[in-house]
């Protein structure tokens, strides 16, 4: 979905990412990040936000929350992260960004409140009145006051499947007065994900009816004489759709793949953001007219259906910019991704046939659009190529953990 755009518009992160795979440092199974580009996308989305009077929270889930990255998005001016679980967010703040929200997508499990209420966050979601209990008990006992926001929802309302919950939208009145009479906890707002979806008939990102869930609940807290609170409208962030969502209301936007330039919105148009994540892998080994290309790393994110996959396999010497796109056999859904396949005999991207000059180790790279903390790769940071002189970072598991490399080689 993006290898041609990193072919046309950074083709220093494929040149790296090459050199650094044929020499060695970097092994297959590795997302790399260019960090300067990370850096230049936040801060582009900053200096929107800022404008339209939004907060702006990362979402560090897609890039395997590696700490290289984090540090890129804190210089670009996005100090906060939003976490999709508790071991997200605590991934965030190991790597220097403070918590601006948690408890959304996934709601905090109540033996793990306390640890939540240890990372401070400005806002914790929350879907019922129990789980608004837990964080103020959670909250009493480091002696502080949490401000939760509520998930809204109506009838017609779009949720993917496994991320319904929450309090109806006419309720919500009650509700909030409700967390202002709960212990330990204050009404800070109301949310829903997606407030914002790309429509690939039309080409472009449209609001959800959850958005004007959204304005409805706001309205009637307004109406009630609620005042300051946040409005967090989650959901195909870029700066691109910044100033509708604040037209719309929202307070708080929450950039994920903005930050690598990878929204469905960047495959369908040049935007602010440069793409900055790509995937690099090996071929093990020939057999049965495939070569074999090392997996861990494959899971597409669905967002755009499963369109037909292709990779850059590079030779030694040639310049991945120029390389040719070969068609890439994925392994099934339902299977674990040891290995997808390239056929030898092939029908390139420009629709024609040959035979693909391939050897065992050679550099393959792709550039799907990941969530890179549901797999087993490795994630890496490169930095210094907007100056011509790439550093590699220290690998990363895709759960933003410590580095991963322990046998102590030279690198």
């Amino acid at each position: 979905m993006f290898l041609s755009l990193l072919q046309r518009r950074n083709p220093d992160l494929l040149r790296a990412a090459a050199a650094f795979h044929r020499s060695g440092a970097l092994s297959p199974n590795t997302w790399v990040l260019d960090t300067d580009a990370i850096e230049r996308n936040a801060r582009a989305i900053a200096a929107e936000a800022a404008r339209l009077g939004l907060d702006a929270f990362a979402m560090t889930k897609q890039i395997g929350r590696n700490p290289d990255a984090a540090a890129a998005i804190r210089a670009g001016g996005i100090g906060h992260a939003v976490g999709v679980d508790l071991e997200c967010a605590q991934a965030a703040a190991l790597a220097g960004l403070a918590i601006g929200h948690l408890g959304h997508l996934v709601q905090i499990p109540r033996s793990r409140a306390a640890d939540a209420a240890s990372l401070e966050p400005l806002f914790w979601t929350v879907f019922s009145e129990a789980q608004a209990r837990w964080a103020g008990e959670a909250a009493l006992a480091t002696g502080r006051e949490q401000a939760v926001l509520v998930r809204v929802v109506a009838p017609g309302d779009r949720f993917y499947t496994g991320h319904e919950g929450g309090f109806p939208v006419d309720d919500v009145v009650r509700v909030a007065r409700l967390m202002d009479e709960t212990p330990g906890v204050r009404f800070g707002g109301i949310t829903t994900f997606p407030a914002t979806l790309y429509d690939e008939a039309g080409g472009d990102v449209v609001a959800t009816p959850n958005r004007a869930t959204l304005t409805r609940a706001r309205a009637a807290l307004q109406a009630a004489g609620f005042s300051g609170f946040a409005v967090n409208a989650p959901g195909t962030t870029s700066t691109a759709t910044l100033a509708a969502l604040a037209q719309a209301g929202a307070t708080q936007v929450e950039p994920g793949h903005g930050l690598t330039g990878t929204t469905p919105l960047h495959a369908a148009r040049d935007l602010v953001e440069d793409p900055a994540i790509a995937y690099v892998s090996e071929v093990s080994h020939l057999w049965n007219g495939r070569a074999y290309v090392y997996g861990g790393g494959l899971y597409a994110d669905p967002v755009l259906g499963i369109p037909q996959t292709r990779a850059l396999l590079v030779r030694p010497g040639e310049d991945p910019a120029e390389a040719r796109q070969v068609r890439v056999e994925m392994p099934a859904p339902e299977a674990i991704d040891y290995y997808a396949t390239v056929p030898v005999e092939f029908a390139d991207v420009d629709g024609g046939t040959g035979r693909i000059d391939v050897q065992e180790g050679d550099t393959v790279i792709f550039g799907f659009r990941p969530q890179v903390f549901v797999t087993r790769s490795e994630t890496v940071g490169i930095g210094g190529l907007s100056s011509g002189s790439p550093v590699l970072g220290e690998p990363c598991a895709a759960n933003g953990g410590s580095p991963v490399r322990l046998w102590g080689g030279a690198r």
